[in-house]
């Protein structure tokens, strides 16, 4: 039904994506040849493919069990130790999630990674500064679905594919290059060279799927102003972009409410429901728009 699938980023609001593709997977056999992903989207995207929700859900409740803060500002006057929490803590999780199924996402569909190369004519802490300014105007103010500022400052995309990943370590490493958003993780290198989280180009990667006709399912995690369900014609391609019903109840970058990412998952889960009765009109629809 859809040939391939856009898992959008989006931190802990992916727990969103989780629920819903829970769902509705099994309920219309969805096999996508072509994923692509950004950022948590990418992760959550692998963990479909390798671990049972409720499994990482649990490993969560136990890794955070003990993180009171998501900043830890005493440690600014500690050499070698971080103000925030997050990268240690989202490697380590990343490793032990993946690191025993890994060889499941061998047979998984390609999974398209993507990673924000910053501007040549820019450093790494100018490239930051402007990317997460260019990042939180298309977000809050002219909250675009397929933000452009990025592009005109020079950023360009790079996508990677999970399979041409040899080990865990490696898939670790490219998850966290398309999820860096300083400070909460330091400024990471891709063969030497810096880069951002893949949304400071586009959040919703649509530009790394197969220009093949057919169907594409679209998960974002944010609320946009357009209808829940909303399909957008790409050629001889219809993309049919689905949003939560509400506001996910959990933050992106929250590590110590791990409880929250049931709720966010629940939401995803009676979305899907509500998706799945209303598919057949939707369908319909596309097919004579």
């Amino acid at each position: 039904m859809f040939d391939q699938v856009v898992f959008a980023g989006g931190g802990n609001r992916c727990w969103w994506q989780a629920g819903f593709w829970d769902v509705v997977q099994p309920e219309i056999g969805l096999k996508p040849r072509v994923i692509t992903a950004i950022s948590a989207g990418a992760a959550t995207a692998c963990m479909l493919y390798t671990r049972d929700a409720d499994w990482v859900m649990r490993y969560y409740s136990d890794a955070l069990r003990h993180n009171t803060k998501n900043a830890y500002w005493g440690n600014l006057l500690r050499p070698g130790k971080s103000v925030f929490p997050h990268y240690r803590i989202y490697r380590q999780a990343l490793l032990d999630i993946y690191g025993e199924p890994f060889a499941k996402l061998a047979d998984a569909p390609e999974i398209r990674v993507g990673v924000s190369h910053v501007p040549r004519w820019l450093g790494a802490r100018s490239a930051v500064a402007a990317g997460l300014v260019a990042y939180n105007i298309e977000k809050h103010v002219r909250k675009t679905l397929h933000p452009t500022l990025g592009r005109s400052l020079g950023f360009h995309p790079e996508f990677v594919r999970v399979q041409d990943c040899a080990r865990v370590e490696d898939l670790a490493d490219l998850i966290l290059q398309s999820s860096c958003t300083p400070p909460f993780t330091p400024v990471l290198r891709r063969n030497g060279r810096p880069v951002l989280d893949g949304g400071m180009v586009d959040n919703v990667p649509v530009g790394a799927l197969d220009a093949s006709p057919g169907r594409v399912l679209v998960m974002v995690t944010r609320l946009y102003p357009r209808p829940q369900t909303f399909t957008v014609a790409h050629g001889e391609q219809q993309r049919l972009y689905v949003q939560p019903s509400r506001k996910v109840p959990i933050s992106s970058w929250d590590y110590t409410s791990p409880a929250q990412m049931r709720p966010a998952y629940d939401l995803g889960r009676a979305d899907g429901e509500q998706f799945l009765q209303r598919l057949p009109e939707m369908l319909d629809v596309a097919a004579h728009a």
